[in-house]
C-alpha cells in the first residue's frame, strides 16, 4: 500500500509525536523544518531529531515542503504555532498530525478547521483513545452491556513534578520565567506547556480526558462551570495557571459529565497518577483503569523516581497513525478530526472562562 513521507515541522516540544508517526510503516520521516527566525536552540533540538532520524533539517518550511516530495505534515512546536504551521501546511494540501493542544486560541482552531475543510486534506490530533483499556470501555458500552449512558466522569491526576513547589518562593524572589522554566524541563519530557504564553493543566492535558468523554459517548458539551487552582506548582502560581481543576459538564442527550484533572506532584501518589474513567448507564457502570494492563517491577538499586508500574500491551502510536492511514485512504474521518479537536478547546476555554467568572459558560 501507498507510504506516505512526512514533514516535521518543528519539533522542539514534544518528539514522542513524529517518534510514534515512525512506528507506523506507511509513514516515513522524510524531512524536519522550522521558520528561519526562531531561537537558535529551537534550531539546535530540530537538528538533533534530524540527526537521530538521519534526515536534513531544512531551516526554512516553505523550502522544505516544495523539494522534498512530501505528503504529511507532523508538527510539534510550541502550542501557540500549531495552528499556524498546520494551516500554511494544509494550504498546500498535507494532510496533518499535530501535537496537543491544539492552540492556546480558539480562532486559531477556526483557521485549522477551515484550512482543513478547504483543502481537502486529514487531520488527526494527537491522543490517547487506542489505550487497551479505553478500547475495552469502548466496545464494552457499543455492545450495550451497561445499557445507554446516563453520566461519565473522569480522574485524569497526572502525578509528576513540575519544578519547585508551591510557597517555596523566598521574600524578593522574582516570579520564574515560564518559557526558561518549559525549556529547562524538555530534558526529562516535562515541557508540555512549552511557549511564550503559560499553560495550565486544564489547557496541556484537557484533551485527554475530554477525548474520552467525547469517544465513549458521542455527545457534544453544551454548557460548564468550572473550578481551578494553582495548588502544587511555583511556576504555576507565579504565572497565573492552574495545576488542579474540576469541571462539570451538561452534554447532549441529556448526559452528566465530570473530571478532575491536575499535576498532583511525583510525593502525591506512588505510580504515574490516578486516571479512572467511571461511566453510568441505564442497565449498568463501568469504571475502567486507563493503566491496565501493567507489570509492577521492583529490584535492588532501583531509584526512588523510577515508575514501578509500567504499562504492558501498548500499541497507542501505531494505532493512532494507522486510524489515519485508513482516513486518507477512505475519505473517513480520524479519531480526533480538527473539528473535533476545536470542540475540545472550546470546552477547555469555556471551562476557564467559568473558572474566571464564577459563572456556568454556554460552550460556542
Amino acid at each position: 500500500m501507498k507510504r506516505f513521507r512526512c514533514a516535521v515541522l518543528s519539533v522542539v516540544k514534544h518528539a514522542y509525536v513524529p517518534g510514534g508517526v515512525a512506528l507506523h510503516p506507511r509513514f516515513e520521516l522524510a524531512v524536519v523544518a522550522d521558520d528561519p527566525g526562531v531561537p537558535e536552540w529551537m534550531h539546535e533540538r530540530n537538528q538533533k531529531f534530524a540527526d537521530q532520524y538521519r534526515i536534513p533539517y531544512v531551516r526554512s518550511v516553505e523550502r522544505a515542503l516544495a523539494e522534498h516530495d512530501v505528503q504529511v505534515a507532523v508538527v510539534s512546536s510550541e502550542a501557540e504555532r500549531h495552528c499556524d504551521l498546520s494551516v500554511r501546511a494544509a494550504n498546500r494540501g498535507l494532510h496533518l498530525v499535530q501535537d496537543k493542544p491544539m492552540s492556546n486560541r480558539l480562532s486559531e482552531c477556526d483557521r485549522v478547521v477551515e484550512a482543513v475543510e478547504r483543502n481537502g486534506v486529514k487531520f488527526l490530533l494527537w491522543n490517547r483513545n487506542f489505550l487497551p483499556a479505553v478500547v475495552h470501555a469502548r466496545r464494552t458500552i457499543a455492545a450495550g452491556k451497561i445499557g445507554r449512558v446516563r453520566a461519565i466522569h473522569v480522574d485524569f491526576y497526572f502525578s509528576k513534578d513540575a519544578g519547585p513547589p508551591k510557597c517555596s518562593a523566598r521574600p524578593g524572589d522574582p516570579p520564574i520565567d515560564w518559557l526558561e522554566f518549559q525549556r529547562a524541563a524538555h530534558r526529562d519530557g516535562s515541557d508540555g506547556g512549552l511557549g511564550r504564553q503559560p499553560l495550565g493543566e486544564l489547557q496541556i492535558e484537557g484533551i485527554y480526558p475530554l477525548g474520552y468523554m467525547r469517544m465513549l459517548t458521542g455527545a457534544r458539551v453544551t454548557r460548564v462551570f468550572a473550578r481551578t487552582a494553582a495548588h502544587f506548582h511555583q511556576a504555576n502560581v507565579d504565572n497565573h495557571v492552574d495545576d488542579l481543576a474540576t469541571v462539570t459538564l451538561e452534554m447532549d442527550g441529556g448526559i452528566s459529565g465530570s473530571l478532575c484533572l491536575g499535576r498532583i506532584g511525583a510525593a502525591s501518589h506512588p505510580d504515574i497518577g490516578e486516571i479512572k474513567i467511571h461511566v453510568l448507564g441505564t442497565h449498568g457502570a463501568l469504571v475502567v483503569s486507563e493503566a491496565r494492563p501493567e507489570v509492577a517491577v521492583y529490584y535492588r538499586g532501583q531509584p526512588a523516581l523510577e515508575f514501578r508500574h509500567r504499562r504492558v500491551d501498548v500499541d497507542n502510536d501505531y494505532l493512532l497513525m494507522d486510524d489515519f492511514a485508513r482516513a486518507i485512504d477512505t475519505g473517513s474521518e480520524t479519531i480526533l478530526d480538527a473539528r473535533a479537536g476545536r470542540g475540545i478547546c472550546a470546552v477547555v476555554q469555556s471551562a476557564l472562562d467559568s473558572a474566571r467568572t464564577g459563572q456556568v459558560v454556554e460552550v460556542k
